[in-house]
């Protein structure tokens, strides 16, 4: 009964989460259109929402640890569902991410991501991608902010282990920045599908920066080592103890 009552409850947070988003992305529009703070007020509204409803309506709190960057710096992030994104972006000021070029279709969500600076990339191009951020970089017209990046490519449950993919290392080593790790535990409550969402404390943690100047392969390495066991640590710590070593 009390499973039922909480997967109740995760519907209709569910439910009233999408709809806000088409009300935020009507209203916010036309400030979204001639400038891109409006499209950041938008995104950052949004979050602040998620964070906030799934507090009192499924029991879901949400805490940031560590100090979230506010400069122009690259952040290899743990994902493992739709909430780590939300608690990401909302804790710095101009986040952008490498996106799958397929969800500029997707209503709302693939419009303000072109106007925040998003970069899309079809799937198996990330190489393109990365050359031509780079490109952009260099010639000055990318827009400055915190380029978020997930190292393992997709979402991943938690204890379950997937090899850091060698374009994370690439991108910070040609942008030549700064690049901030950041371990997770939202998987143990909000799962990557379906609809049931868990009582408890999702945390996400900004680690100590890489200072840029690394060899890639060696950067990647320390990388991975570092946010798995964290984010192990923070899985444990709610409660998971199921994770692969």
């Amino acid at each position: 009964m009390k499973y039922a009552i909480q997967w109740l409850r995760s519907l209709i947070f569910v439910g009233q989460m999408y709809f806000v988003l088409a009300v935020v992305g009507i209203v916010f529009f036309p400030w979204a259109l001639v400038s891109r703070h409006g499209a950041f007020a938008a995104a950052h509204f949004y979050c602040a929402w998620v964070m906030w409803t799934a507090r009192w309506m499924v029991g879901l709190k949400t805490e940031v640890r560590g100090t979230p960057p506010t400069d122009e710096c690259m952040i290899a992030a743990k994902h493992q569902s739709f909430l780590d994104i939300i608690m990401i972006f909302h804790a710095v000021p101009r986040g952008k991410f490498i996106m799958k070029r397929s969800l500029l279709w997707t209503p709302v969500i693939g419009q303000y991501g072109l106007r925040m600076g998003c970069v899309p990339v079809n799937r198996g191009k990330r190489a393109q991608a990365i050359k031509k951020m780079v490109a952009d970089v260099n010639a000055g017209t990318a827009h400055p902010g915190q380029l978020i990046i997930y190292s393992q490519g997709t979402r991943v449950a938690p204890g379950v282990k997937r090899p850091y993919k060698v374009g994370t290392g690439v991108l910070y080593e040609q942008l030549q920045q700064d690049c901030v790790p950041v371990a997770c535990n939202v998987g143990v409550f909000w799962p990557r599908t379906g609809i049931y969402r868990k009582p408890g404390t999702a945390v996400v943690e900004f680690l100590p920066r890489v200072p840029a100047g690394q060899e890639h392969r060696q950067m990647l390495k320390s990388l991975e080592k570092l946010v798995e066991a964290k984010s192990n640590t923070l899985m444990r710590e709610a409660g998971f103890t199921d994770i692969e070593e």
